[in-house]
């Protein structure tokens, strides 16, 4: 149960309970996967319309080519760049998406640590305004290789909140966000954990088709 909240209010509260149940169930998910803020931020462009195994081959490869680094990538040309990113897919798209990012981060701050360093909501901003960059894969950057508090909704949290009755059809991305952010606490942590939690839960049990209902741990909510 989260902090200072009473029984009654959980009940009340299906976005606490939510991720009471799915913490109960799986646990902590030590998300993202990544050694370094760069590689984080590399693989929330690169997972764009692909698989994560995908992606994981492409950072194999530059790292084991000593390429894993702002410095090595935004000094490549954007078609040398397309070929080393080739595995994760759509990658003349991609390669232009991050020469695009390499290129605001370097104009506004000159490096990554800095322009990180910049509130939740500014660099928010800023990562929007670069082209190709919507509003997931900008909170995933703020959110997992920024480390700034700011809740990332996907077609997975969509599909959740859905099939609760939590939101409408034709619910936006920000009306998603803002019924989060209106019912948890401003925390890191608890954004990181509570997205990765939702993702488990659609892959496992809230699949696309043929969901397990009468085994999800969010059976009856």
């Amino acid at each position: 149960m989260f902090e200072g909240a009473d029984e009654d209010e959980t009940v009340t509260n299906p976005i606490q309970e939510i991720h009471t149940r799915l913490f109960d169930h799986f646990g902590p998910q030590h998300w993202w996967p990544g050694e370094t803020p760069f590689e984080i931020m590399l693989g929330a462009v690169l997972t764009q319309n692909t698989s994560w195994r995908n992606v994981s081959m492409v950072i194999e490869s530059l790292k084991g080519e000593g390429l894993l680094s702002f410095s090595a990538l935004d000094a490549l040309p954007a078609e040398i760049l397309a070929e080393k990113i080739r595995p994760s897919g759509y990658y003349n798209q991609k390669a232009k998406r991050l020469k695009g990012l390499f290129a605001a981060i370097r104009e506004d701050s000159g490096d990554l640590e800095t322009f990180f360093d910049q509130d939740a909501a500014t660099l928010r901003e800023k990562l929007l305004a670069v082209k190709g960059i919507g509003p997931e894969t900008a909170d995933s950057i703020t959110l997992y290789a920024a480390g700034k508090p700011v809740f990332v909704v996907d077609a997975y949290t969509y599909r959740i909140l859905l099939r609760h009755d939590l939101i409408a059809e034709d619910a936006g991305y920000e009306d998603i966000q803002d019924l989060f952010l209106g019912k948890l606490p401003t925390e890191t942590q608890l954004f990181n954990e509570y997205h990765a939690l939702l993702v488990r839960l659609a892959k496992e049990y809230c699949k696309k088709s043929n969901p397990l209902c009468d085994a999800c741990p969010l059976q009856g909510l």
